[in-house]
């Protein structure tokens, strides 16, 4: 399996492959940015004023350390990576990663670092022209019907075997809850089938239960469900999700009580007692989360509840960052937005929903994705014995540790929602 190739890059740049970096595959990796004298001298001003006033140690080409502690960040490529900032910013800052013209033996620690600060990273006088920089999210990613799918597609349709390589038995990609911390990989089925039971209770699933799910995954909940006697709809634009879920269920002899469904949530038709959704509000986009919520209240049944899982971020940060094409946005997520507890509320209540349960467990998140990072590089070689290059690699390994360092600075949190109707307790 090929891993998908970014959208295309500005002809404004230069084609000087890294060692190793197949530009057919990844152009906005393989080729430095055109950048001008100026604009390349005040990204690297910057930078250096930034790194400097960080707990970093930091290494520019042959220049010795810097700085008297925290972990050591080694630039190979000043010239390129100061290039892909002053045109790309963050984009930039983790393409330069992937052509490995930066490294660090503490990925986590200097992600955490640079999470915890990114208010001030940049002095505020020039905070006003990020606008010069920062990207603005294709119209194709839009999250339509059409564009949401493809846009699922290009993350969950990977191969349900590169994601196996990772996660645990239960194949559940969202955040368990442990008992205690530090925990150990034999802990995370266990967490996982922990929050799913949390969230069933919360919504109110028991025996005949007719439960939607918004957003199937790979099975796990939807077993569960039917384990407790529901009669559960759960719908994906993942086809590969989608036949991996309907095998599972039919071998646990299931069927006649789950039905899964290749769907789009807008055109879910029927009543339900509870609706579940795990992570799925995020991959909505802030367009379209009034006809989400929309949605979820004409499907339920009066007195009926509502339990979602969501990634949120503070929301001064959400309505900084709104606008913004990121690097997320370029090779993870097309499309997605997370939101702030806030922007969910304010969202849900045009459609008669309140939130009765808010419950947040951010450090469980960055826990959960420090077992699945580890559990990735301990599999390098079988992720490239699917097809995955070197570049897809690192390019992963940035993802999950740049995840789990927005957990571990708080830039990140999850959380656990109950809504109701308006009048229902």
């Amino acid at each position: 399996m090929k891993a998908a190739v970014s959208s295309p890059d500005s002809p404004t740049r230069t084609v000087t492959p890294p060692p190793g970096v197949d530009a057919s595959r990844w152009p906005g990796v393989a080729t430095v940015p055109r950048s001008s004298p100026l604009r390349t001298g005040v990204a690297s001003w910057v930078v250096r004023r930034a790194l400097g006033r960080l707990p970093l140690r930091v290494a520019l080409g042959g220049a010795p350390l810097t700085g008297d502690q925290g972990p050591v960040v080694r630039v190979r490529d000043p010239r390129a990576f100061f290039r892909r900032i002053g045109v790309d910013g963050l984009i930039g800052f983790g393409e330069s990663y992937m052509a490995g013209e930066w490294d660090t033996d503490d990925l986590v620690g200097v992600l955490t670092v640079l999470a915890s600060h990114v208010s001030s990273l940049v002095p505020r006088p020039l905070q006003g022209l990020r606008g010069l920089w920062a990207h603005r999210q294709p119209t194709g990613e839009r999250n339509s019907p059409q564009g949401a799918r493809t846009n699922i597609q290009r993350h969950y349709d990977l191969s349900n075997a590169l994601f196996a390589l990772f996660l645990d038995e239960t194949m559940t990609y969202s955040a368990g809850v442990f008992r205690s911390f530090p925990t150990h990989w034999s802990a995370l089925a266990d967490a996982q089938h922990r929050k799913i039971d949390r969230l069933l209770d919360a919504a109110g699933v028991r025996e005949g239960t007719r439960l939607l799910e918004v957003g199937t995954g790979w099975g796990e909940l939807a077993l569960r469900a039917a384990a407790r006697g529901a009669h559960v709809t759960t719908v994906t634009l993942s086809q590969e999700q989608h036949a991996h879920a309907a095998a599972r269920i039919a071998e646990a002899g299931y069927a006649d009580r789950v039905s899964v469904e290749l769907c789009d949530y807008r055109h879910v038709r029927g009543e339900f007692d509870a609706i579940v959704s795990v992570e799925m509000v995020e991959a909505v986009g802030e367009e379209y989360w009034p006809v989400y919520f929309d949605t979820l209240s004409r499907l339920l049944t009066p007195g009926g509840r509502i339990a979602l899982q969501a990634i949120t971020m503070p929301h001064d940060r959400m309505l900084a960052t709104r606008d913004t094409y990121t690097w997320i946005h370029k090779y993870i997520f097309p499309g997605g937005r997370i939101p702030s507890v806030e922007a969910l509320g304010d969202a849900a209540a045009p459609a008669g929903l309140r939130t009765v349960c808010d419950d947040a467990f951010g450090p469980h998140y960055a826990e959960t994705l420090r077992l699945w990072r580890e559990r990735f590089a301990e599999r390098h070689t079988d992720v490239q014995l699917l097809g995955f290059d070197a570049t897809f690699t690192r390019m992963w390994e940035f993802y999950l540790a740049y995840s789990e360092a927005g957990f571990r600075a708080g830039y990140l949190d999850v959380h656990h929602l109950v809504m109701v109707t308006a009048g229902a307790r």
